[in-house]
């Protein structure tokens, strides 16, 4: 039963997840409908990044003692309320106060999925559930972008937000059945579970977080016009390409669940992201040779989403006394850090007036987080952390 459930957890997430990525796919479709810019239709983007980082931190907290099982159902009845209202939404504020419930709720979500998950399975299957969870997010690149593309061509936009609740209520009502009762944290005041905050290992955690999702968002905000660029491909073969790598992210992610039960956290990590450093630092060398650079970021993408895992693994066993806390966080670190990326992208496109140097900037960063992250396995080894006391 466990095996079932911790996929139905992560079929939540997929669901969840596609409603953060689809907005992307369809602005031009919401920007049309509702008479705005696309400018302006970008900012539903914003406005949902906002919502997840800022709103999950301080609900994930409120919630943390909570039976982690009203905790998942409550955020997927608030995820179905989001997305009605994304179905009705007839105007643009209508559709923006949507996509905060959405965030939030999809950032709670997926909080208490990865918690709930970690206490389900023995510690030796923590990396393998984990990316399970993360398995949700990568499978929303291959499939719900698409899919959701696909409805919007052929009825519109608002019936991609009808299905996701109707399926999401779907779910919700067979974890309501199958799902045990799983406690939440111990009953831990939060001032000693914000006193993990002042770790090295924790912080300096929270900074590879930053500098990896920084690194990666400075290429992959660009990743579209940088492929069709560099390397020479066309705009029809772009949606190909795109399935192909979110199935390398989707192998990536099983992959890095297994070699976290085998090898640890910081070493998968370390590995990953020495990988992806090296690509990033080919990859401006290979204008022209589409087959040697396409192939190189497959790998690239396969090593990023095992990465994912590791991360989360390594704070929930740091951590284990906050560890809805430290995720929450570090789910909101990861969402400034993407931010940070694209703006710094957008800087260095403005000031080169071409995408071929963004994987040397993205790299730099890269290398930033694996030291900060050397620094936190470094000081892991020297003393355990205290479980919020």
């Amino acid at each position: 039963m466990k095996p079932f459930t911790i996929y139905l957890l992560a079929l939540g997430v997929f669901l969840t997840a596609t409603s953060e990525l689809i907005v992307s796919g369809i602005l031009y479709a919401i920007a049309d409908d509702l008479h705005i810019s696309l400018a302006l239709a970008g900012q539903l983007i914003t406005a949902y990044s906002l919502a997840f980082a800022i709103g999950t931190p301080f609900l994930v907290s409120l919630t943390s003692r909570i039976n982690r099982k009203k905790v998942l159902l409550g955020s997927l009845l608030l995820f179905i309320v989001g997305s009605l209202a994304s179905y009705a939404s007839s105007h643009v504020w209508l559709l923006m106060g949507s996509r905060i419930i959405l965030g939030i709720s999809s950032g709670v979500y997926l909080v208490a999925a990865m918690g709930t998950a970690a206490k389900l399975v023995p510690p030796d299957k923590l990396g393998r559930a984990i990316g399970t969870i993360v398995l949700g997010f990568s499978s929303a690149m291959v499939l719900g972008v698409p899919i959701g593309i696909t409805i919007t061509n052929m009825l519109n936009w608002q019936s991609i937000f009808l299905l996701l609740a109707l399926l999401t209520l779907l779910v919700a009502f067979v974890l309501a059945k199958l799902l045990p009762d799983v406690e939440g944290d111990a009953a831990v005041p939060f001032h000693q579970q914000f006193k993990v905050l002042g770790s090295v290992v924790i912080l300096s955690a929270l900074f590879l977080t930053f500098f990896r999702e920084s690194g990666n968002s400075v290429l992959f905000t660009y990743i579209t016009p940088f492929i069709q660029d560099i390397f020479h491909i066309k705009p029809s073969s772009i949606s190909l390409m795109m399935l192909v790598f979110g199935l390398f992210g989707a192998i990536g992610s099983k992959l890095g669940g297994y070699a976290i039960d085998r090898f640890g956290p910081p070493r998968v990590i370390t590995l990953s992201t020495l990988i992806h450093i090296g690509v990033f630092a080919l990859l401006p060398l290979l204008s022209g040779k589409s087959l040697i650079g396409l192939m190189l970021i497959s790998i690239m993408v396969l090593s990023m989403f095992a990465a994912g895992p590791a991360v989360q693994s390594y704070f929930i066993q740091r951590a284990p006394g906050s560890s809805n806390l430290i995720l929450s966080l570090n789910t909101s670190v990861v969402h400034f850090g993407l931010a940070a990326g694209a703006g710094a992208g957008g800087f260095m496109l403005n000031t080169t007036s071409t995408l071929q140097y963004h994987p040397w900037l993205g790299g730099v960063v890269l290398a930033l987080g694996l030291a900060a992250g050397l620094i936190s396995f470094a000081a892991g080894k020297r003393a355990l952390l205290p479980q919020s006391t």
